[in-house]
């Protein structure tokens, strides 16, 4: 179980990874406009916001990445766990104020991770 675990709190990592380069590089590219069902007006408008918020995702990840390498597993399992409830707030804040399908995309898979941590 720890084996899966781990796959699944990589691929929450990998998503983030993605989501970031949406926002710092795609933003308003038909590539995001799509992803986050933009305008193109809008997307320029905003780019600079979304920048911002794609730091926030690359922190999301650099941290998951790094309870992933961590030598220590004692200390490794609570750094993914806190990384892993932070992307699961971030998801019902963004389903919240933004759009309900941010739930199952961030906060559903971070759950999912968090419960296979606590099952290994």
């Amino acid at each position: 179980m720890a084996v899966v675990a781990m796959i699944l709190v990589g691929l929450v990592a990998l998503l983030h990874l993605y989501i970031m380069l949406l926002e710092v590089l795609w933003w308003d590219t038909p590539r995001g406009q799509k992803a986050f069902n933009l305008t193109p007006e809008f997307a320029r408008q905003t780019k600079v916001l979304a920048i911002n918020q794609g730091v926030y995702n690359g922190f999301l990840a650099a941290g998951l990445i790094w309870g992933l390498v961590h030598p220590d597993p004692a200390i490794a399992w609570q750094i993914q766990l806190f990384f892993l409830a932070c992307v699961a707030v971030a998801g019902i804040i963004g389903a919240v104020t933004s759009s309900r399908k941010i739930l199952f995309i961030q906060t559903v898979p971070a759950m999912i991770a968090i419960i296979a941590i606590w099952l290994a």
